[in-house]
């Protein structure tokens, strides 16, 4: 039985970055994955296959309604869809041979199988073969799954989740999508462009429902301008599937309505995965949402057993799993290190993108804390001017005593990689009048933080 100080179940971002990290700092480190390729769902079947769709869909959607205006003449394009898929699989194959070679170049030892508990120290592996492996540390990074609803039956061919989405073999003609959050919207969209009708049915009042509610409504009018058909405020009473049709039921304010489609997108968020770990035989325990109870160091119950990711509590996001992985790799090292959950931006990667970090007005409020609200908006900036892409904004909260950055939200073009710069000042507890100071190229949507900062403080927003 090989023997050593870390293994680790699952190579998704935080299975795989945690290795890395372990390995760094001397850790004799294995991983274990039951699929035939590392990554986990962000890599195969999530944030970078779906990156890569959403990036062809926004080519040809600019090549159809924008190269003319631009003064670039091609005719009508056409879609290869069978090209663009296959585009999309040879960046998922090139990421995952990617951390293939960190592996190696960082001596981690990778089986491939499912990995169980028999002790606290100790794993079986079922692959091609069985064996067995023990560890002074074990970190389960085993991921999550899509949810689905109440009596619905996802058939994986015209009832689908993310994972199918991204690997149809036609456009849709008409795609409903149920779930008007992050997964819904980006594919949605994906599909919107590329010529399907699509409809979007959400519960909530309002799209992307977990985030500020400025950024759901001014992406609802977004989509609509697009071409989506948006349901809100709608409860899925019933799917049904019959030959190449798909029927969705659901009760509104004002009464029930029926959609007819050739494909249904379940997008209703996502459940830890802890199948087949056998917890039970190692002691972990788990909180009645299936998520694996965890301290604020990332330790189960158990204290040679850690868990990070989306199988713990909080947001499923790739970049939090990085984080815990780094951080439990370096408890386990000894060190001290810490994450501010509250600095974990969001993104949606439509177009415009959105992205947000911190409080939400929503939160402010219900705590009875004072800010003042700077916002401004993309189409009074050169770039985006530019560039033709006008729709969305910038607003940045801060607290009414001492200008200390509280959240920002953004919906607009490239705000994905903009919110990196409030993440760095609300780290270092800047105030919206630190912001407002410093000098931003010109000209870039970044100035559209400035002078939203500069709203913030005094309303003193100079191109408005």
């Amino acid at each position: 039985m090989n023997n050593y100080d870390v293994a680790i179940i699952g190579s998704g971002p935080g299975g795989y970055v945690c290795a890395i990290r372990c390995a760094q700092l001397g850790l004799k480190t294995a991983i274990i994955e039951k699929y035939n390729t590392l990554g986990g769902t962000c890599l195969n079947v999530g944030c970078i296959p779906s990156k890569a769709m959403l990036d062809s869909s926004h080519q040809y959607h600019d090549a159809l309604h924008k190269f003319a205006d631009h003064g670039i003449q091609i005719g009508t394009p056409t879609i290869d869809f069978k090209k663009m898929v296959a585009r999309k699989q040879g960046v998922v194959d090139q990421m995952t041979k990617g951390v293939d070679f960190l592996m190696k170049k960082n001596k981690i030892d990778v089986f491939t199988g499912v990995g169980s508990f028999i002790d606290a120290h100790t794993i079986t592996i079922d692959g091609d073969k069985k064996e067995e492996i023990s560890a002074k540390h074990i970190v389960i990074a085993t991921g999550s799954k899509p949810s689905t609803l109440p009596g619905i039956t996802i058939d994986k061919k015209r009832i689908i989740t993310s994972t199918e989405a991204l690997e149809l073999k036609e456009i849709p003609k008409h795609l409903i999508v149920i779930g008007g959050g992050v997964i819904g919207l980006e594919l949605g969209s994906v599909y919107s462009r590329l010529g399907s009708e699509v409809s979007v049915v959400e519960y909530a009042d309002s799209l992307i429902a977990s985030m500020d509610s400025g950024l759901g409504k001014e992406m609802g009018r977004i989509m609509k301008k697009q071409g989506m058909k948006l349901h809100l405020g709608h409860k899925v009473t019933g799917v049904t599937s019959k030959g190449k049709q798909v029927t969705v039921s659901a009760e509104g304010k004002k009464g029930e309505i029926q959609l007819v489609g050739d494909y249904c997108l379940l997008s209703v968020g996502r459940r830890p995965y802890t199948d087949g770990l056998a917890l039970e035989k190692a002691g972990v325990n788990i909180d009645e949402r299936g998520r694996i109870e965890t301290n604020d160091h990332l330790q189960t119950n158990i204290s040679n057993i850690y868990a990070i990711g989306d199988v713990v509590k909080g947001a499923m996001l790739a970049h939090k799993a990085e984080e815990e992985g780094v951080m439990v790799a370096e408890c386990i090292a000894g060190q001290k290190p810490h994450i501010n959950y509250n600095l974990i931006p969001g993104v949606v990667y439509t177009w415009p993108e959105v992205a947000g970090i911190g409080q939400t007005e929503e939160q402010l409020k219900a705590a009875g804390k004072k800010y003042n609200v700077g916002q401004f908006p993309f189409r009074a900036n050169g770039r985006a001017v530019a560039g033709m892409d006008i729709d969305g904004f910038v607003k940045i909260l801060a607290d009414t005593e001492t200008d200390e950055v509280l959240g920002a939200h953004m919906i607009g073009p490239r705000v994905a990689d903009m919110i990196s710069e409030i993440a760095v000042a609300m780290e270092f507890r800047a105030s919206a009048e630190d912001i407002a100071r410093i000098c931003h190229a010109h000209p870039t949507t970044s100035e559209v933080t400035k002078e939203a900062a500069l709203a913030a403080t005094g309303n003193r927003a100079l191109h408005s």
